[in-house]
């Protein structure tokens, strides 16, 4: 299988302990372990190999998808190892798209901090600020059930008040339907703008999830080189 190593040689190199080592044999994680006739575990440079390509993938998926792949690997079962991966691929395809459509429905708000746009100086009721936006109540109450808009209710009656603050959010919610963005991203938008009052830091927001998307790809079809590689000295085409 290879040139030997010892156990703690190869935990240290990892950072790891010998206990962990041990672990990531049991679980699959790491390749079964020949035994000498006194009982020690033989690690081999495979296992340098495995533990190096777990690490990766780790690195690009997270460690519950490094022991999904490895695992079914170490099975045998290369064809569910490459679904995982696929999986993990997918995803963040869907984060792509995700973002993509944010972006497109951030391109249709005003820059810089959003403004009252003639909002009253009291909260209005459903009736009211429905008027003011130009919809029917039932159209407030369903953003409001799907967490886009929260009105407030009289202490009093209990009927849902909007402030100029949410009236603000429910004018950016019409604004986006009308164009017909999807609901998940105007609910992105909504969230972000409430967390920082205007447009602008969702931009910057926008830009920072863009670069680690990036980055998360970048690792992630390292992760899938080093398997391919892994998979090739196994015998696997």
């Amino acid at each position: 299988m290879g040139d030997r190593l010892k156990a703690a040689d190869l935990a240290r190199s990892a950072g790891i302990s010998v206990q962990q080592l041990r672990t990531y044999v049991d679980t699959g994680l790491l390749p079964p372990v020949e035994r000498t006739p006194a009982g020690y575990r033989v690690f081999t440079d495979v296992h340098a190999d495995a533990l190096a390509v777990a690490r990766r993938l780790a690195a690009g998926h997270g460690w519950a998808t490094a022991r999904t792949v490895m695992a079914a690997v170490h099975r045998g079962d290369v064809e569910a190892a490459l679904a995982a991966v696929d999986a993990g691929h997918a995803r963040l395809d869907r984060e792509r798209a995700e973002l993509a459509a944010v972006r497109e429905a951030m391109g249709a708000l005003p820059a810089g901090r959003l403004p009252a746009q003639g909002a009253p100086r009291h909260p209005l009721r459903i009736g009211e600020a429905a008027r003011a936006l130009g919809v029917k109540p039932p159209v407030l109450r369903l953003w409001e059930a799907r967490g886009l808009l929260r009105p407030a209710r009289d202490p009093v009656t209990g009927y849902r008040v909007y402030d100029p603050a949410e009236l603000r959010l429910a004018r950016i919610v019409a604004l986006l339907r009308t164009g017909h963005h999807p609901l998940a991203a105007i609910e992105a938008v909504v969230r972000e703008v409430r967390a920082s009052g205007g447009t602008d830091r969702v931009a910057d927001e926008l830009d920072a999830r863009a670069a680690a998307l990036h980055r998360r790809s970048r690792e992630r079809l390292g992760a899938s080189a080093a398997l391919d590689g892994y998979l090739r000295r196994l015998g696997h085409r």
